[in-house]
């Protein structure tokens, strides 16, 4: 069984990570050598391809545009989301379970079956006063509350688990000593949690740098506003046959390389996370 495990987790392994180095050597290629042999290695390295995607292509704005959106889409996911997560998981309230409930089935809500009246929503809030020029259609603020909305469900249902195996006795200690409830999740619960919520973290993370759909309706026009995802699709689709196919998969590198990164420094944290309380 162990061997039959560690087979299929190679095979797993050799799935994803053939594309990402045939992408990476790509990106390095002409469009001869891209359309010719396909793991040939290149004559020489076309670098120049990462320059033209972040130049020409304008990669380099819609990366700033990803990672300002990403900072912000996830710090607002994960302020809320551990707030909720704690008073579910530790206070027992009037519909408390309710609420919970309602989380966990946005769970089983595919965002493409929303898209149109999500689209009218977002147009609507750009109406409001004062704030609707910063929350409306073609805004990065109404993409990260659309980020944020999305991303709770998930977060509220892993963190409010995780709050569940944390002691009790410490933040009872702390209220004995006159500590307030801000100061217990603040200053004691939260930094104990802090290997879910990181976990959780680089989850959504991974899942707003992603994301195309959205910021495919939500940013429809405003090209300066456009995300990375955008911008590289934008690149194949704009000159028909004529893509600029080094740039591509220059472009593709670009936005593979900063979540292998992550991933890679945090590896350690996402597997302490999904298992703290396996032995609770």
């Amino acid at each position: 069984m162990a061997a039959l495990s560690h087979a299929v987790l190679l095979w797993w392994a050799v799935l994803v990570t053939v594309p990402i180095v045939w992408t990476f050597l790509a990106s390095v290629k002409s469009e001869r050598e891209i359309f010719g042999d396909a793991w040939s290695l290149p004559a020489s390295v076309r670098l120049d391809n990462w320059a033209r995607a972040w130049q020409q292509a304008h990669v380099g704005r819609y990366m700033l545009n990803s990672v300002v959106v990403v900072a912000c889409g996830t710090a607002g996911t994960m302020l809320l989301g551990a707030m909720a997560a704690y008073v579910l998981a530790r206070y027992r309230f009037r519909g408390s379970r309710v609420v919970h409930a309602l989380f966990v089935a946005g769970l089983a809500l595919p965002v493409y079956l929303v898209l149109t009246p999500l689209f009218f929503v977002v147009r609507n809030t750009g109406a409001l006063p004062l704030v609707g020029p910063f929350i409306g259609l073609n805004t990065h603020g109404g993409l990260v509350l659309v980020y944020v909305a999305f991303s709770l469900p998930f977060t509220v249902f892993f963190l409010t688990a995780f709050f569940r195996t944390l002691p009790e006795t410490v933040a009872e200690a702390a209220f004995v000593d006159g500590a307030s409830h801000t100061r217990v999740f603040f200053q004691i619960m939260l930094p104990m949690a802090r290997p879910g919520v990181v976990s959780v973290t680089i989850f959504n993370v991974l899942g707003q740098w992603n994301q195309y759909q959205l910021p495919l309706v939500l940013l429809p026009s405003d090209r300066d506003r456009w995300v990375l995802t955008q911008g590289i699709a934008d690149i194949s689709t704009t000159a028909g046959y004529d893509a600029d196919w080094g740039a591509l998969f220059a472009a593709l590198g670009m936005a593979i390389l900063p979540m292998i990164v992550v991933h890679a420094l945090l590896q350690g944290q996402i597997r302490r996370g999904l298992t703290a309380g396996a032995f609770k």
